[in-house]
């Protein structure tokens, strides 16, 4: 934590690219209480960031009396992203990371940080090659701290036992065509499910000809929340009522990045 504090300190001015995430509000609060006003945050609004993370990250810089920005970054604008490659989150981190820059630079900012942490480097993040290229700060991982260091430092914080979230475009196959219909279905089923109490939660989308099919992942200890009475019908019924043709439960439970398990095995 000093290293960290440290590190920052040495910075002077500090823009952090937040989510309101557990990592980058740690980020933000640890800069904020180093850096006061020198320390300035800002939120990309787009229809992959659901509103409910807005408004968080808006009533968590409100509290904090830290600077905040929202900017409108709509993936789907950029050119191949829809597509849905491998290398999407590069795409999506580097024009973020540039619009960040460009208000670094009218405040006279000299720094740009995020908040990836040392877990991070154990999966398929090609997103850290933008904040490579860009220049971008990661202070956390710098430091050598990790997702479970960073939870034990936030005690005290409104996000220490939030549940992970990644943007919604992450529920899609590679190669599957990402549009705004269908990140709306994802987010309103996923909302249905966080609405019901399940804390980590992800509805990876799936399509097959003409047929639109989720996979629920949650954690394997809430199977029996789900099937108890006929919860999972009411879910089924809803998620069909949303779009989808079909609606499964994925029985390994809910797991980080797994929508990137066919480029590791490749």
């Amino acid at each position: 934590m000093e290293a960290l504090k440290q590190s920052i300190r040495e910075k002077g001015k500090m823009v952090v690219a937040f989510s309101g995430g557990v990592d980058s509000t740690f980020l933000l609060k640890v800069a904020h209480d180093v850096l006061g006003d020198g320390a300035v945050a800002v939120t990309a609004r787009s229809c992959s960031f659901p509103e409910r993370e807005l408004r968080e990250a808006k009533a968590f810089c409100e509290k904090e009396h830290i600077k905040h920005i929202v900017v409108e970054s709509e993936e789907l604008q950029i050119d191949g992203f829809s597509h849905n490659p491998t290398n999407r989150c590069y795409l999506c981190k580097k024009e973020l990371f540039t619009k960040i820059w460009d208000i670094a630079k009218e405040y006279d900012i000299p720094y740009v940080a995020e908040a990836s942490n040392l877990d991070d480097n154990g999966d398929y993040r090609p997103g850290l090659m933008a904040v490579a290229e860009l220049s971008v700060l990661s202070p956390l991982r710098e430091v050598g701290m990790n997702k479970s260091m960073i939870r034990e430092l936030s005690h005290g914080l409104p996000t220490w036992n939030k549940q992970s979230f990644a943007c919604l475009s992450s529920r899609f196959v590679y190669g599957e065509e990402i549009t705004e219909e269908r990140l709306g279905m994802v987010d309103r089923a996923e909302q249905l499910l966080l609405d019901a109490g399940f804390h980590q939660v992800r509805v990876r989308i799936h399509e097959s000809g003409t047929n639109t099919i989720a996979r629920i992942e949650i954690g394997t200890e809430d199977f029996a929340k789900m099937f108890a009475g006929d919860f999972y019908q009411e879910v089924n019924a809803k998620c069909k009522e949303i779009g989808f043709t079909y609606v499964t439960l994925d029985l390994g439970g809910y797991r980080m990045g797994s929508m990137n398990d066919g480029i590791r095995k490749a």
